[in-house]
């Protein structure tokens, strides 16, 4: 490929993916109280989408919609995965990364992945097969979970990073069987440094418990105030080491997911606390990413995306303040919920994309959602879809680009246990769903009613008023399509 065809057809692809960070989070949308000078940059060389969506309210599900372009709710394992988790995407079928590699690109990921590895009893001290290697990444250095899950160390490849065969690694999730002789946080708090609030009183790594019980790898174990750094190093040097050709990187930030422990540059930063902080630092790394691409003169020739998997939270199972230090910051900005929940806050995420030179700095309001980004770029690259692959993946690439203001008529997500919803241009339609209308824990609406909700967000950003007694006809088309779409096999 020379490189004419390598800049007009098959530009660098780089998407950053921030964890659990909301809407109002950003400068450019709005917030006030955080910086994110390289994030607004990203949206200042391109387009800023104020319609976009992730498919789920919580991470697995999002990532896997993300890199199949399929529904989670297809795939009944597409669920919040302890860190032992078994991978839930086929080996063999088609992915984002194994359709640009058809296309001639270099593929890796970086930082989160959360899809499971393995094949299920999971032993970390051998070859670790199947994971991102086997479903299109030609490089993978990734935290098998999330950073509050054990294991707490880093997989290069199908090997856990600096493991010592003299100090192999145990993992359980077995809370009725935890492993002998490892302290923690619940009967060992006078060991933490960061004390938990629910959920994560497992194995103290780093004098901060964890979720689950991890004995053993102590050359393995990362450090979490060092773990921004280690994923940026990186993906800067598989960006470098690259540079001659076309590539594609998938970089997982874990920021601002908990345990939020920013590293010392960053510690202190915000006036909101840690998890101001690691914003703050999460924006850094987006700057030293576009650094790296300026460096080495490939900004004109790298499309750029910049989203979340999901809402924001604030005390997510951590004592860090988080709640008390918010003050009238809005992390959801003006919309409903938040992670876990079925309201807009869950799924209404940031995202900014820029392509210089062919996309034209403006906002969109054009609907568009992360599943689609599997499509479009399929088109961009000139990739045709098998009937059978990308499900609910449609080509709206013109959208993304910012020459269609419209994107798509309608889209399904998420919130926790795959409790669907359905939104239509303006409308958005819950159906009667059972459970707590609040999660305690994060002092969170889910979206759980007895009663069907239908809300006009066109009028009611906030979803305040359930007008579906109002509007039956709108509300029964809709509870019959969302029929339709659940027992349909594909929706493109």
């Amino acid at each position: 490929m020379n490189q004419e065809q390598h800049t007009k057809k098959h530009p660098n692809i780089i998407i950053m993916y921030a964890d659990d960070l909301g809407f109002g989070d950003v400068g450019c949308y709005g917030a006030v109280d955080i910086e994110t000078p390289n994030i607004d940059r990203i949206a200042s060389m391109g387009i800023k989408f104020t319609n976009a969506y992730s498919v789920a309210a919580t991470c697995t599900p999002a990532r896997y919609g993300l890199l199949t372009g399929a529904y989670p709710w297809r795939n009944k394992s597409a669920k919040i995965l302890p860190g032992d988790a078994p991978l839930i995407i086929e080996p063999g079928s088609l992915t984002i990364m194994s359709m640009l590699q058809k296309a001639g690109y270099v593929t890796g990921v970086t930082g989160k992945w959360h899809l499971g590895l393995g094949m299920g009893n999971i032993d970390w001290n051998e070859e670790i097969n199947p994971g991102p290697l086997e479903l299109g990444f030609n490089y993978s250095f990734i935290m098998a979970a999330t950073n509050d899950r054990v294991p707490c160390v880093y997989v290069d490849g199908r090997k856990v990073d600096k493991l010592s065969a003299d100090d192999p690694i145990k993992v359980s999730y077995d809370k009725d069987n935890p492993i002998v002789g490892v302290p923690t946080g619940k009967d060992n708090p006078e060991l933490l440094r960061m004390k938990y609030s629910s959920g994560h009183d497992g194995s103290i790594i780093n004098g901060v418990s964890r979720i689950g019980y991890m004995q053993g790898g102590a050359s393995a174990i990362w450090k979490d105030e060092e773990m921004a750094e280690v994923f940026l190093n990186k993906s800067v040097s598989f960006i470098t080491e690259n540079a001659g050709n076309p590539f594609f990187l998938y970089y997982a930030f874990h920021q601002p997911h908990v345990p939020r422990l920013p590293g010392p540059r960053f510690a202190g930063k915000t006036k909101l606390g840690p998890r101001g902080d690691v914003i703050a630092e999460m924006d850094w790394c987006v700057g030293e990413i576009l650094k790296t691409l300026d460096k080495l003169n490939l900004t004109d020739n790298t499309l750029i995306i910049f989203t979340s998997d999901n809402g924001p939270v604030l005390d997510d199972g951590y004592e860090d303040r988080a709640v008390e230090l918010n003050n009238m910051h809005t992390p959801a900005g003006p919309y409903r919920g938040g992670k876990y929940s079925m309201y807009e806050g869950g799924v209404h995420v940031p995202f900014v994309l820029s392509w210089k030179g062919n996309v034209e700095q403006r906002e969109s309001s054009a609907l568009v959602s992360q599943v689609d980004i599997f499509a479009s770029l399929a088109s961009l690259v000139g990739q045709p879809l098998p009937p059978d692959a990308a499900p609910d993946s449609f080509n709206i690439l013109d959208a993304f680009i910012g020459k269609d203001e419209v994107g798509r008529y309608e889209l399904l997500t998420e919130g926790v246990t795959n409790k669907v919803v359905l939104h239509q241009g303006k409308w958005v339609y819950i159906p009667p769903y059972e459970g707590p209308k609040i999660n305690k824990h994060c002092n969170i609406e889910l979206g759980n009613s007895d009663e069907p909700q239908l809300y006009n967000i066109e009028d009611d950003i906030s979803q305040r008023l359930n007008v579906a007694g109002q509007y039956s006809d709108v509300l029964n088309s809709m509870s019959k399509r969302l029929n339709v779409v659940l027992n349909s096999e594909a929706t493109r």
